[in-house]
This record gives structure tokens, sequence and C-alpha cells, in this order.
């Protein structure tokens, strides 16, 4: 009993004296918190107006006399594949992992995604289910002609340039690939709906260019149509290359078409960048 009043004193004497207090801190300061900026512009090619989401490394601003790399990310929203294929960038490019070079990141928000990423399809059921398809030329004209040269003016770039697409955004990706190869350096094409107008794009006689490609293909465990047509681009490319062409594929059998992209993108990264990081 007196042992009992002796702890309740002593432990009454702490918890006056501040000494056995509840740790409860307070907030001092409460600020936002960025991985980049948003630039809206007008498009005289779309006629409308378009975002774009920019990542910059971190010592972007610091270094004033220091170029970087660009990676094009469609599907480029904060809703999207923005956030976290940036933090693959980010971390990528620290010195103790030194997978890829510091890059800005450059994602292209959708206004309407399957307009912008298909070419007509003689297909009736590909025209229902897709009403405002066909829209691709004039979307592959505006990275040309508009976005590549707002990139390039208002930051501080330099080669390589490399392109993210997954899905119809893939489809897309390869588009620019056979038909104006020279806009990208490296292509990124993940799980691509090439089951679009039949398959049309993969009989396509694809232009070759004259400087050198990296191209990866990846694609998950995603059905026998999805995946037939990607190992066929990955062989139609490779069975074709020039000389100065790479070309990576791999096959993600324990993820879906909703869960490639992150890992595919980590692996495109690592085969495209990091052999020529450590050269």
């Amino acid at each position: 009993m007196k042992i009992a009043k002796c702890f309740g004193l002593v432990l009454s004497l702490l918890v006056s004296s501040g000494l056995y207090a509840n740790n409860n801190p307070e907030i001092i300061a409460k600020s936002n918190f960025s991985i980049g900026e948003s630039i809206e512009f007008r498009s005289v090619v779309l006629d409308e107006s378009r975002t774009l989401n920019i990542y910059l490394p971190t010592g972007y601003d610091a270094a004033s006399d220091k170029n970087y790399p660009v990676i094009y990310l469609l599907d480029g929203s904060a809703s999207e594949d923005f956030i976290h294929l940036s933090g693959l960038v980010q971390f990528g490019s620290f010195s103790w992992i030194n997978q890829l070079p510091e890059s800005i990141v450059v994602g292209i928000e959708n206004v309407d995604r399957k307009r912008d990423f298909t070419y007509p399809s003689s297909n009736s059921l590909d025209q229902e289910e897709f009403p405002t398809s066909g829209g691709s030329a004039s979307f592959i004209r505006f990275i040309e002609e508009e976005i590549q040269p707002l990139v390039e003016k208002n930051y501080r770039t330099q080669s390589p340039k490399t392109i993210i697409g997954q899905s119809l955004g893939g489809l897309l990706v390869t588009e620019i690939l056979f038909k104006n190869p020279n806009l990208f350096d490296n292509y990124i094409i993940i799980s691509p709906s090439l089951w679009w107008d039949d398959g049309s794009l993969l009989k396509f006689t694809a232009s070759k260019a004259s400087s050198p490609k990296s191209i990866y293909i990846g694609v998950g465990k995603e059905g026998e149509i999805m995946e037939q047509a990607a190992n066929a681009l990955y062989t139609k490319i490779d069975v074709n290359k020039p000389a100065n062409y790479q070309v990576y594929f791999n096959y993600f059998e324990q993820l879906s078409h909703g869960d490639t992209l992150h890992l595919a993108v980590y692996d495109a990264f690592d085969k495209i960048f990091k052999n020529k990081q450590n050269q």
C-alpha cells in the first residue's frame, strides 16, 4: 500500500514537472508540396487549350548552365501517370542508383485520348465504340510543331528525347516510331492497343531513321490478343532493324493491363539508359 502511494506521488511530481507529459506536438506551419509545374497554352493545331505538367530535376534552378534530356509522357496528368513516373525518374537519377541521367519529364494531359491516340479505323465496332477517334495525325503534328518547340524554348534541354505510352498511348507511340521515327530517340511502348483497326499498324511498312534509336516493348498477362500483338511488334522491329537500332522486350507474367506500366518503365530505363550511364 505504501509502495503504491509512493509511486503515485512520484508520477504526480513527474507530470507536474513536464518530465512525463504526453508527447502531443502542435503543427507550427503548413505549406504546399509540389513536384513540378503546370503550363497551359492554346494549341493552333488542335484549336483548343492544352496543359503540360513539368517535372524538373532537383538542382535545375541552381545549375543554370546545365541542360537535361526530356522524357515526354502520354496520359500525363496528375490523376494518370505523371506523379508515379516522375518519381521513377527522380529515383533512377539519384547518384547512388545511376540508372538514367537527371531528366525533365513533360506530362501531356488528356482532353480526348480516344481521339488523339488513334488513326482512322475501318472496323465498324471501333467506330461505334470510339466515335471521336481518328485524330492521331493532328496530335503527332501537335507534339512536333507545338509541344517540343515550346519545351525547348522555355527549358534547358538536350538529347536524348524519350516518349512513353501505354495502351492506346502505346498505339500512338508505335505510329510515331513507324511514320515519324526522327521525332524521338527512345521509344517506350507498353501494352500497346495494336488490335486497333484489325491490327493494320503491324502491316505498315515502317520508315527507318538515320539516327540511333532505342525501343522497348513491354506487356503483361493481358490475354492472347494483347500479348501476341506485342510479340509481333517486337519481332517486326527486331528482324528488320537497322544496325543503329537497339530493341528490347519483356513479358511481365505476374502483372495485368492495369499495372504493367510502372515496372515496365523501370525495366525500360534500366535497359535503355543504364549501360550508357556506366560506359
